[in-house]
């Protein structure tokens, strides 16, 4: 017997295939829980040019704006996910969303850069509280087409709240200041958390074994140091802290999967991870919401800083992305159950991979508002297609007792997938900046002291502030400034389509055919089945 057999799995009689009680209630509660966070991941983007003008901040900074809330979350998910198995999930959602409103609330009144990052990181792991709890219910309430359904609904809502805060959050920057955004949350979290306390079962298939707490340490060790080891990396002067980030990040995650070799109760079940629908899932996964959240975090800056938009109309622009993820939702679901996952994931990276083609050859000083569009008419149809798939093969790889343990993989999908996507675009944006400023000096002929020019090059905003400063060379440092970002981010556009195509190669080699997938899922069933009666005996 495994060392996890000993103890027992709490598993309320319900049966099989039988939706909850209230399930639409249950349903709209849980998803309203997840629209929260997913609302606090991308109400930042938008204000992010009027952050950088208030505090001068470097590029690196501001993608650590924009990240730090899906860092907290992400460096959070798994650790906290077993917490929930264990002690209650319903408890660790009810946390988590008393201290969304607290937390909006320091990020809004932010005294510097470094508190708004804080208070971010921080946000993140309040959200690393209750989002895991949301999906992880869904597993365990939900079974088979009723379970595929309603993670379709919790998958497109997630999404198209990301695209639809770009609009919420430039309405609200047209009457108020750039921290009114982070506001948003504060009224939505408290109705979610009356909502949660009203409809959510308090006990559904909960385990009584320990957690694995040295593994949660160093997952979030690990995961945190590797994320901001990418940020660092490409800023001048900043080489030490990458290296010393990038360092501590190799030990702590190779220190977690040592510990989850040998730990009673892992967190993450590397048997069980190493199955091939999962594992392959989690990586599929990570890319497509990585790139969205890359796509949202380089175009609203390409919005305001290169075509000129202001607040509102950047938010709106991104708007056909949120209609089209809704609208694909549906129908990725009844590809899934015809022609299973593989198909729909492949169907889904396709126009993914022409949202940054169109990105990278068609958004440029000059693009129209239809060719904006169509970039992210593409990218909604991509994920509405390709986020259901992804989330449910790990859903339905992962025994229901550890609905935790594939919740937070799932989770890890987008929150690690948008902190380590989104660094690594911004970071070839901030570099590709720099380089293109470089070069424009240079041709220019122009001697300007050291000062002046690390200005220039920390990012769009500095240099904007410092045109401000000196009127009479204004027009020429922004003319500058436009065509360095439109370069930086050209580069971070081909980043997004290689990492498209490198996820539907693995998807195409390694994804079961329908077929192949049907009798995996199961043998799976089957494994889980004889476990749990040992767990139980």
């Amino acid at each position: 017997m495994s060392p996890t057999a000993s103890s027992s799995v709490s598993q309320p009689s319900r049966r099989s295939n039988a939706p909850p009680d209230r399930a639409r209630w249950v349903l709209a509660a849980l998803i309203g829980v997840a629209t929260v966070a997913n609302l606090n991941l991308a109400v930042a983007n938008v204000a992010l040019p009027e952050i950088g003008e208030s505090f001068r901040a470097s590029q690196t900074q501001l993608n650590l704006v924009s990240v730090g809330f899906s860092l907290g979350l992400a460096g959070t998910v798994l650790y906290l996910g077993a917490l929930g198995d264990r002690y209650g999930r319903k408890l660790l959602l009810l946390v988590g969303m008393g201290l969304t409103a607290p937390l909006a609330l320091i990020a809004a009144w932010a005294p510097s850069i470094e508190v708004l990052i804080l208070a971010r990181f921080l946000g993140g792991v309040a959200a690393g509280l209750a989002y895991p709890t949301t999906l992880a219910l869904i597993t365990a309430l939900w079974d088979g087409t009723g379970r595929t359904h309603a993670i379709a609904l919790w998958s497109a809502v997630g999404g198209a709240v990301i695209a639809i805060a770009s609009l919420a959050a430039g309405w609200v920057l047209t009457v108020a200041w750039w921290g009114s955004v982070f506001l948003l949350t504060a009224p939505l979290s408290v109705v979610a958390l009356v909502m949660a306390v009203i409809y959510v079962p308090s006990h559904v298939n909960e385990t009584d074994q320990s957690v694995d707490h040295l593994g949660g340490l160093l997952s979030v060790v690990g995961v945190v140091a590797l994320v901001l080891a990418i940020n660092f990396a490409p800023s001048t002067g900043e080489g030490t802290v990458a290296v010393v980030a990038g360092s501590v990040a190799m030990a702590g995650l190779a220190g977690f999967f040592l510990r989850q070799r040998r730990a009673a109760s892992p967190l993450l079940e590397l048997h069980v991870a190493g199955r091939r629908i999962f594992w392959v899932a989690a990586a599929a996964g990570l890319i497509v919401f990585g790139t969205l959240m890359g796509a949202m975090f380089v175009g609203q800056q390409f919005l305001q800083n290169v075509l000129g938009y202001s607040t509102l109309a950047a938010g709106a622009a991104v708007l056909p992305a949120a209609v089209f993820m809704v609208a694909a939702a549906p129908v990725s679901a009844k590809l899934i159950e015809r022609f299973g996952s593989r198909v729909t994931l492949l169907a889904g990276y396709a126009m993914l991979l022409l949202a940054f083609i169109v990105m990278l050859t068609m958004w440029t000083a000059t693009a129209s508002y239809g060719v904006v569009a169509l970039a992210f008419i593409l990218m909604g149809v991509g994920v509405g297609l390709s986020g259901t798939p992804a989330s449910h093969s790990l859903t339905g790889s992962v025994p229901v007792h550890r609905a935790g343990m594939a919740s937070g993989t799932a989770d890890l999908q987008r929150d690690l997938g948008g902190a380590i996507m989104q660094s690594i675009l911004g970071a070839i944006l901030t570099a590709g900046y720099a380089v293109a400023v470089a070069r424009h000096i240079s041709a220019s002929g122009a001697r300007l002291d050291n000062q002046v020019t690390n200005v220039l090059e920390r990012s769009y905003s500095s240099a904007a502030a410092l045109a401000q400063s000196d009127p009479h060379n204004a027009s020429a440092i922004i003319a500058g400034a436009r065509a360095s970002f439109l370069s930086g981010a050209d580069w971070a556009y081909a980043a997004g389509a290689l990492a498209i195509v490198a996820g539907a190669v693995l998807v195409t080699v390694a994804f079961p055919t329908r077929t192949e997938e049907r009798a995996l899922l199961g043998a799976y069933r089957e494994e889980d089945t004889r476990t749990t009666g040992q767990l139980g005996s």
